[in-house]
């Protein structure tokens, strides 16, 4: 009896784009383990950008353009990473740490950008309940001793704020929330705006920086931009105010783009099949201006592959440039 069959939700027409690359699979096979990408731009030889790579179930993949996995950290259950420059050159890397679902933490390294290896620097509690999403964010000004500031995004849709010192430990600060589950998140550095996914809700932004911050929900599920789950998220800034703002649109295997800061539809991509495979039910993406080389003219876009058959998930990379070219060239939907 098909009678109780389900229809999928397929939101506004998208355009197809085509990966250049793809990551070697992550180590664990035949599960939900490849989770979230962060980029860390060479700005001497950007051809010789990493990515580093989280598989849920053991730990963190360092990556070369090529997808070659050049380094891996058994470091258990880490679900979303970021990372961030500091003053000093260190390259910190933060991941949000599952280990005990009834106390989240937040797991620090050090990326050695020349050897491509992850050096553990302990790890900081981010609040009680299960850790799920995480972003960082490196304020204008700071005091001594400081050196970042992560979001931890708990699974009940809690968001901590948390202030990670030089001595790598750190104190929640402030603390926001959504209704419901959420995961994705992106800091706009150039006007204090957290930008935070509730998977079933939409895209909210909260202003940091205030002791009582409020969100205001910007972009609801509406099955034509946004279709659940809402997962990550990413942003490429232009000028004071401009740019986009991306998110995976997981629930029809595309991915939405706002324009900055107005929140304006701009359009949706999907990653179609090409020399390299598609993706499908995305987790974590990140975006990276700047040119990477010839493949990457204008930025890096980089997005989990939720179904890699026969191998196990992996990321896959597509050029900026190749985005923005087929949004600007497709028929606008009515």
């Amino acid at each position: 009896m098909a009678g109780c069959a389900t229809v999928p939700v397929t939101g506004d027409p998208a355009v197809s784009v085509y990966a250049t690359a793809e990551t070697a699979p992550v180590g664990t096979g035949n599960e939900d383990a490849a989770d979230d990408p962060a980029i860390w731009f060479n700005p001497e030889s950007p051809a010789k950008s990493l990515i580093v790579g989280t598989d849920k179930k053991a730990g963190l993949h360092v990556y070369n353009l090529k997808g070659e996995d050049l380094f891996f950290l058994d470091a258990g259950l880490l679900n979303n990473v970021d990372l961030v420059t500091l003053a000093d050159g260190t390259v910190l890397v933060a991941a949000s740490d599952r280990t005990d679902p009834d106390n989240s933490a937040i797991a620090l390294f050090r990326l050695d950008t020349q050897s491509a290896r992850l050096e553990p620097l302990g790890s900081v509690s981010s609040g009680a309940g299960e850790a799920y999403g995480l972003c960082l964010w490196t304020p204008p000004f700071t005091n001594a001793g400081d050196a970042v500031v992560a979001f931890a995004v708990l699974k009940d849709g809690t968001i901590n704020q948390v202030r990670i010192r030089e001595d790598w430990t750190g104190r929640i600060e402030h603390t926001m929330s959504v209704p419901s589950q959420a995961e994705g998140c992106v800091v706009d550095a150039r006007n204090f705006g957290l930008y935070v996914g509730e998977e079933n809700g939409g895209i909210w932004r909260f202003r940091v920086g205030r002791s009582d911050p409020v969100g205001e929900l910007l972009a609801p599920i509406d099955n034509r931009m946004l279709v659940a789950d809402v997962e990550g998220l990413a942003l490429m800034p232009e000028g004071h105010r401009g740019g986009y703002l991306i998110a995976s649109s997981q629930g029809d295997n595309a991915y939405a783009v706002f324009r900055l800061p107005g929140m304006e539809p701009v359009g949706r991509f999907r990653i179609a099949q090409g020399a390299v495979g598609a993706t499908e039910e995305t987790d974590g993406i990140d975006l990276h201006a700047g040119s990477f080389g010839p493949d990457y003219p204008a930025g890096l876009f980089v997005a989990q592959d939720g179904i890699n058959p026969p191998y196990a998930q992996n990321f896959k990379l597509v050029s900026w440039a190749a985005i923005l070219e087929a949004l600007e060239t497709s028929p606008k939907a009515d």
